[in-house]
């Protein structure tokens, strides 16, 4: 079997999707690298990918199984993949279990005011402007604003951490120093905090993951901070690809946002079908085969590395007619945006409710909205993880008359 085109690189929001739908046309599982001792495969198509996610056959492997578990020094690996991303039953199980103790729906639901309050500030800078970077500007202050505020992150290191989290995102791009430099930094900075909310705990989500416990059960230390990193790294950068992405679909389809800006109630709706249509993930993070097996017509042996394809799998045609157009009224609205299974993203209630609230007032606060330069196709970052546009540029003010 020949090795399939490398989707990851494309220079273009339309090339990495064009891309994407090539490997669709050709089959739902595709060999991407291959060594002497193992493969690297990855699935596109939706059926495939959904029934990968829970696969028992396919494996997290503990922090081993990031691209530089192998040289990490062992006390890093284990301060910052001991969570439950990275982990398989029974320790994800545990976790998941004492995390969600502390992670519930009221305390997610009570941070609608504060988001309202904080995305009507960010678009309260936006008025009438001749040309704004909407991910700088709005996509990226909002979410981290928030999760540092569920936290208790201090205002003065958060600069600090937003460069950590760039950085460890996606280790196979920034390669090897800067990642293991940024991932001992921000272990430093994250263990500090957790000692100084020990002795101090305060009403933020860190101070009551710090405190939950299952009898006589609670967190270690390098489950915390494992933890806190995860929180703060999934906890806003999917959401800011994700607000930038559904910006960026609405003003390139006007007719679907006109719907929306009509008929407001249907936006709840609208963010399942965006998530859909160019959510924020191109893969889930990489699983390892136990067993050798047959998967989408192809044979996956022991050792091997799989990477499921959620960005390919959301819009694959053989699922579901019609998945490569925007359709704000599709019902149901069927995607692996935030994964599947054990796994499924524990921030999802929060990702979808800034998501909500941020569109909605994007579109009510600016009926002139559009982008500052006309274009069907963004530059989008170099990432093998995440999708996400570099910069989506537009501006507030009405177009000239013609």
């Amino acid at each position: 079997m020949t090795l399939a085109p490398d989707p990851f690189r494309s220079a273009t929001h339309g090339k990495r999707h064009s891309a994407y739908t090539v490997l669709n046309d050709r089959g739902p599982v595709h060999l991407m690298h291959r060594t002497r001792s193992r493969s690297t495969w990855l699935i596109t198509g939706y059926d495939e990918a959904r029934a990968s996610l829970t696969d028992p056959r396919l494996v997290k492997g503990g922090g081993g199984a990031n691209i530089f578990g192998h040289r990490l020094d062992p006390a890093l690996l284990a301060a910052t993949r001991t969570e439950m991303l990275s982990s398989d039953p029974p320790d994800h199980t545990r976790l998941r279990k004492l995390v969600s103790g502390a992670f519930t729906m009221r305390r997610i639901d009570l941070l609608a005011p504060r988001i309202q309050q904080v995305v009507d500030g960010l678009l309260d800078a936006l008025v009438d402007v001749e040309s704004a970077d909407l991910v700088t500007t709005f996509a990226y202050p909002l979410p981290m604003t928030v999760i540092c505020d569920l936290l208790g992150i201090p205002e003065e290191r958060r600069a600090d951490f937003r460069t950590w989290s760039a950085q460890i995102i996606d280790p196979a791009v920034v390669g090897f120093e800067v990642f293991a430099e940024a991932a001992t930094d921000l272990v430093g900075y994250v263990r500090e905090l957790i000692a100084t909310k020990r002795a101090q705990p305060a009403d933020d989500l860190l101070s009551a993951v710090i405190a939950v416990r299952d009898g006589s059960d609670q967190l270690s230390e390098d489950e915390l901070t494992s933890l806190v990193i995860l929180l703060l790294v999934a906890g806003h950068e999917t959401t800011v690809n994700f607000i930038a992405n559904a910006t960026f679909a609405l003003l390139t389809h006007p007719e679907q946002l006109a719907l929306l800006r009509a008929e407001p109630a249907r936006i709840p709706a609208a963010v399942e079908e965006l998530l859909r249509f160019d959510g924020p993930l191109q893969i889930a993070t990489q699983r390892v085969a136990t067993e050798t097996f047959e998967l989408g017509g192809v044979t996956i042996s022991a050792g091997d590395v799989v990477l499921t394809g959620l960005l390919a799998a959301n819009r694959d045609t053989s699922h579901l007619p019609g998945a490569d157009v925007l359709d704000v009224t599709r019902t149901p609205t069927p995607h692996l945006a935030f994964g599947h299974g054990i796994h499924h993203c524990l921030g999802a209630p929060l990702a979808r409710l800034e998501a909500r609230i941020a569109l909605s007032s994007l579109i009510t606060r600016f009926p002139d909205l559009r982008l500052a330069t006309p274009t069907d196709d963004l530059p989008v970052g170099d990432a093998v993880l995440i999708n996400a546009l570099s910069a989506l540029q537009v501006t507030t003010r009405p177009a000239p008359a013609s």
